[in-house]
């Protein structure tokens, strides 16, 4: 095993297998069955671009063969920043077929996020783009290589350039290795197929190892209560590199079943309507303020969006009233859920009674996901009382990658995972959603660390003291307010803030997008900054102001 990986204590593993939970294959070896079973159906399209699974095997063989002409060997962990593109989903099974192991970054994420997975995982390769928008990839992997001593490929989805190879060329270019090169790589379904990163509650987010018997499980379970049937089409507007969009079902889960998965770089509605329109859109993955944007667009009623039948909410709670609001103008069942990329899943089957699809965010996908919902002192809460979430099962993990002190405080001694979410048990035997201990702003699904731009914050000279705070938001839920006590004599002005925090390399939509200057901070009997109180007295000064005019 990968070393830094926590395994599964052998007991658990026998359970999983003997129950058929774990099948013991790649997910190379699981998705070259599904290519070969479907060969002649389109499985994804980008653009005018409609790739059939047989293409999509051939293209992702032919560039797993030049990945291993270039140096790459299997464990090896590779850095993936790109879009929603063909090109990704061809470089994910061309990593599972050589073993490599891709860390799901998102093309948000900048220096100070990247150095440190390249760091911690010893990341031999990063892909990115040339450019995005106004960001140079190719001088961030330039400063990544300088710095260190494992990162020898820098390669990018777009034109060839001195000292980077191009992601499109190794994907095209007629292979020189034989097929079977690939057949001698031997892979350990117990080993990482990937790390996805966490919500990051303390600084840059930690790696979670996705092993191969877990993440294709993972897959089977999700799609299997999503109403998914081989003619459907998802369209994923969502990064791919989140657990949602790859695997919950998302597009692991789609192939599965031999469906069809569309991909959209723009999640506006007047690119997403057009795509619903033309490809007879039937599922959709959301998060919440995504999903109000649209269905109060004006266009929406201008197309023909009657093919819908499953939006899929996550990332943070959907109000009810969204999710009426959205069945009554799209006619379709929207269905909530909640998932960590750290495992657990539970989903609204669309069967429930009417209560349950409107209160609750379901219950777990398999039978041996362990729930368990406590006290301050890890002792069980009685029914329906707040209390943390703890989870364990098939396809949670026992442990961040490489990080044991921290895993001490996330796990329990019996390995059961600290989630950080409060939730009650539903009278139905479904969880409702009650709020986090974990400190961080959910600003439209993604999760971002209160504690990592504090330590930024302190580095600016004109900020003493200060406490980032989530505060509501129409759309995206929450946005982060910067409470800050200034310097003797300083004024501090949130621009120069944000311009000093992006200056740092700090991912644009971690930006505090409010300021607050406070001459002292409330306290908790413990002596520690009281981020409730905090949060209603912003509150309270935002609508003073809005009563103000």
């Amino acid at each position: 095993m990968l070393d830094g990986v926590v395994p599964f204590p052998p007991e658990y593993a026998a359970r999983y297998r003997q129950r058929g939970y774990w099948e013991d294959r790649s997910i190379a070896n699981v998705f070259a069955e599904v290519c070969a079973r479907y060969a002649d159906r389109v499985a994804v399209g980008d653009g005018e671009r409609a790739v059939t699974y047989a293409q999509l095997d051939a293209r992702a063989t032919n560039l797993a063969l030049n990945l291993l002409d270039l140096g790459l060997r299997p464990l090896d962990r590779v850095v993936v920043l790109l879009p929603n593109t063909a090109e990704f989903v061809y470089l994910y099974f061309a990593l599972q077929k050589i073993g490599c192991v891709p860390i799901m970054a998102l093309l948000s994420h900048r220096y100070l996020e990247v150095s440190q997975f390249v760091k911690l995982s010893g990341a031999v390769a990063c892909i990115t783009p040339d450019r995005a928008k106004d960001f140079d990839f190719i001088a961030l992997i330039q400063r990544l290589q300088a710095e260190s001593d494992t990162l020898r490929f820098g390669i990018i989805l777009g034109e060839a350039r001195p000292g980077f190879f191009s992601l499109r060329d190794l994907t095209d270019r007629p292979a020189v290795r034989p097929v079977s090169d690939l057949a001698g790589i031997a892979i350990d379904p117990t080993d990482p197929a990937l790390f996805l990163l966490s919500g990051g509650t303390t600084g840059i987010p930690k790696l979670i190892p996705r092993t191969h018997n877990d993440y294709v499980f993972n897959s089977k379970m999700a799609v299997s209560v999503c109403d998914v049937h081989p003619d459907d089409a998802l369209l994923l507007v969502l990064p791919i590199g989140h657990n949602l969009p790859l695997a919950c079902p998302g597009l692991q889960g789609f192939l599965l079943r031999g469906a069809r998965v569309v991909l959209s770089t723009s999640a506006r509605a007047e690119d997403v309507f057009p795509l619903i329109q033309r490809h007879r859109i039937t599922h959709i993955h959301v998060v919440p303020s995504l999903l109000i944007r649209w269905v109060n667009d004006p266009r929406i009623g201008q197309y023909d969006l009657g093919s819908l039948r499953v939006i899929q909410s996550g990332g943070q709670r959907l109000q009810p009233e969204v999710r009426l609001h959205t069945e009554r103008v799209l006619k379709c069942f929207v269905q909530e859920n909640f998932g960590m990329a750290e495992g657990l899943l539970m989903f609204v089957r669309l069967d429930d009674p009417l209560d349950v699809r409107r209160e609750t965010v379901g219950r777990p996908i398999c039978p041996d996901d362990e729930v368990r919902i406590v006290d301050d002192d890890d002792r069980d809460v009685a029914p329906g009382e707040v209390g943390e979430l703890l989870a364990r099962g098939p396809y949670t993990l026992r442990g961040y990658y490489g990080a044991p002190a921290h895993n001490a405080r996330a796990f329990t001694a019996d390995g059961f995972y600290r989630t950080g979410d409060l939730m009650r048990r539903h009278p139905s035997g479904s969880y409702v959603v009650e709020g986090r201990k974990k400190d961080l702003i959910n600003r439209g699904g993604e999760k971002i660390s209160a504690e990592e731009i504090e330590n930024l914050i302190l580095s600016y000279p004109a900020v003493q003291n200060v406490a980032c705070i989530p505060i509501p938001h129409p759309i995206l839920g929450e946005q982060m307010c910067a409470c800050v006590i200034p310097q003797p004599g300083a004024s501090p002005r949130l621009e120069e803030l944000v311009a000093f925090l992006a200056g740092e390399g700090l991912a644009r939509f971690k930006l505090p997008e409010r300021l607050e200057v406070m001459n002292d901070f409330p306290l908790s009997p413990f002596g520690k900054v009281s981020k409730k109180d905090l949060v209603a007295i912003v509150t309270t000064r935002i609508e003073e102001q809005k009563a103000r005019g």
